[in-house]
């Protein structure tokens, strides 16, 4: 089995690697000064089961063309199977053709993964989880939920309330709300843009409580902080955000640092620098996808993996 990694986290293929107790894979990612990307695999692959560590993160389309490069050239080079890691899958909201004349991109993502050479997907916390009928390759859907479960219980938080901050992500809520012993409440929003939120209904009683929004992705987080200004104005005690992949822009920096949210609990899926005036409390997910890898490799059960106080996370 050999490890290797693209440019876009190159912190959380390294923990992945040490959580395995194996070196990341060499290789050299370059760049032609009219920007096209070159890669060089520098060991033997020949014959070897290869995982690619790759989040589809801001630039998107630059570490997906990587990803592919590099899929390519591992291919070329005789690997016997390509898993391809994506911690993060970009695209994901991109999932359906709910206006006319639209891309499905989320499936041609998928295709484009095949047809690079991939054998099967491990990725995480899809943002929806249909996504995985898109392939007709194995993938492996992980959740960032147990990794996070452990540090909420760790907080002993008193009188909670699990929030979803809209009406898809209620699922993901239920499951928190199960395995937290919490009350569940939902924020019903409808959206005016992708950045602009136009209206917001709380449903459940949040007032003198704690609450806990779970979704799992935010990037200019006008859902969150939205939500949040509504819960605060219902009576919420402290607020607290748990997201699986915090893409953060600088307009959800900004409106972080203005928001009721007292701490924001994210992962380490995909890669951001020091953040001021906000509390972040990044989580590692590389035991997690360490774990699962080496048990793709071993033709091991990972369902266990989705598994955590007697129930599933789905």
């Amino acid at each position: 089995m050999k490890i290797f990694a693209g440019t876009s986290n190159p912190p959380l293929a390294k923990a992945i690697a040490a959580s395995i107790g194996i070196e990341l894979g060499k290789c050299a990612v370059t760049a032609f000064p009219d920007g096209e990307t070159f890669v060089k695999i520098e060991e033997n692959v020949r014959g070897e089961d290869v995982f690619l560590v790759q989040s589809t993160s801001p630039p998107t389309n630059h570490h997906l063309m990587e990803m592919f490069i590099m899929m390519d050239a591992l291919r070329r080079a005789s690997a016997a199977r390509i898993t391809a890691v994506l911690p993060f899958y970009g695209y994901a909201r991109q999932d359906r053709k709910d206006q006319p004349r639209v891309p499905i991109t989320a499936k041609l993502v998928a295709n484009l993964l095949v047809a690079a050479g991939a054998h099967r997907v491990l990725t995480m916390d899809l943002h929806a989880q249909q996504i995985q009928g898109f392939f007709d390759i194995p993938v492996d859907h992980l959740y960032a939920a147990p990794v996070m479960y452990e540090y909420l219980k760790g907080m002993k938080l008193p009188n909670l309330v699990i929030v979803s901050p809209d009406v898809g992500g209620l699922k993901m809520a239920h499951a928190y709300s199960l395995v937290l012993d919490a009350d569940l409440a939902i924020v019903a929003k409808r959206r005016k843009s992708a950045t602009e939120i136009e209206a917001m209904t709380l449903i459940g009683e949040i007032r003198d409580k704690t609450v806990l929004m779970v979704d799992d992705l935010t990037e200019t987080a006008g859902t969150l902080t939205t939500a949040a200004a509504l819960l605060k104005k219902e009576g919420a005690k402290r607020i607290l955000a748990c997201v699986s992949h915090a893409i953060l822009n600088d307009l959800g920096i900004e409106r972080l640092r203005k928001s009721n949210i007292d701490e924001l609990i994210t992962t380490d899926t995909v890669l951001r620098p020091p953040i001021d005036g906000v509390n972040i409390t990044t989580l590692s997910v590389a035991g997690l996808l360490g774990e699962a890898i080496k048990r793709i490799n071993s033709n091991s059960s990972v369902t266990s993996l989705f598994e955590f106080k007697g129930g599933r996370t789905s």
